[in-house]
């Protein structure tokens, strides 16, 4: 019988992919972190038993995560990445010309590691304006005093020490270290799985009370539990569907100086349509 890695998500409903060896396991202090080379997906990293991401559809989550809040704001020079630490968001973050540094801060070093080696070719490690800090993120935005653009949440699910990613406290830290005009995005987890719809509700709460817009919306990534994800997005007064945003999104996505495999503008405006009931979970 062939291996199988196998991420149960309700009792015993949930995610088979067939496997071909362990490439990499490590327990850290945070987490315990692989990466297992799989028969269909190329390699796949997993953090306590979870998927992050495989090589073969990551573009959809990192593409949408990054791209979103990066072409709503007008000129994004200066961004913070909170986690992040496979590389995939930086590497679309940076695609933007405007970008002049990114900060991208991730409590495990293990993770930056273990993508370096079998997933070299999902991060953009040598581009010269990423600083990779191997800190926790919370402590971090402490710190920051309206210093960034954008703020691109990009952690795991909220437990361990993904959870605080999820609390008030937490976005009025990055509504802070955002400049006037900031853009924030975030992972919000998948509405088809209840266990998670207690952190949802509280997250979109918080972006209502803390941030001027802020809104969910969604992409469809196979590998994720149920296949549908949600965002989180929240700015300082620009709304994601405004008209200068679209015209944004089509002047310049040709500039990125490569054809995206998920996002474009048409899909910008579309993942902002609800079901539902995805509406109602966050009502």
């Amino acid at each position: 019988m062939p291996l199988q890695y196998n991420e149960f998500y309700n009792e015993s409903t949930g995610l088979t992919v067939g496997v071909k060896k362990l490439l990499f396991s490590e327990q850290t202090p945070y987490q315990l972190v692989e990466v297992y080379e799989t028969d269909t997906w190329g390699n796949l990293m997993t953090i306590d038993g979870m998927v992050m991401l495989s090589e073969k559809d990551e573009f959809v989550y990192h593409e949408m995560l990054a791209h979103t809040g990066m072409f709503a704001h007008p000129n994004p020079e200066k961004v913070l990445i909170i986690g992040g630490g496979d590389g995939g968001t930086a590497r679309e973050v940076l695609r933007h010309p405007s970008v002049k540094h990114v900060d991208m801060v991730e409590i495990d070093e293990a993770v930056v590691r273990a993508s370096k080696l079998y997933l070299k070719d999902v991060g953009a490690w040598e581009d010269p304006r990423l600083t990779v800090l191997f800190e926790d993120g919370i402590a971090f935005v402490k710190q920051a005093k309206a210093e960034y653009d954008v703020v691109i949440i990009d952690g795991s699910d909220p437990v361990g020490p993904a959870e605080g990613l999820f609390e008030k406290g937490f976005f009025e830290l990055c509504f802070s270290a955002l400049k006037e005009g900031g853009v924030l995005t975030a992972q919000t987890e998948s509405p088809w799985v209840p266990e998670y719809h207690s952190s949802m509700k509280k997250v979109f709460d918080a972006l209502t009370e803390v941030f001027t817009k802020s809104s969910m919306y969604l992409a469809y990534i196979p590998l994720y539990p149920a296949g549908m994800w949600s965002f989180a997005y929240a700015s300082k007064g620009i709304k994601a569907l405004d008209a200068d945003v679209l015209a944004r999104v089509e002047n310049g996505l040709p500039a990125l100086g490569t054809k995206l495999n998920y996002y474009n503008k048409a899909v910008h405006s579309g993942s902002f349509a609800l079901p539902n009931f995805v509406a109602e979970i966050i009502r």
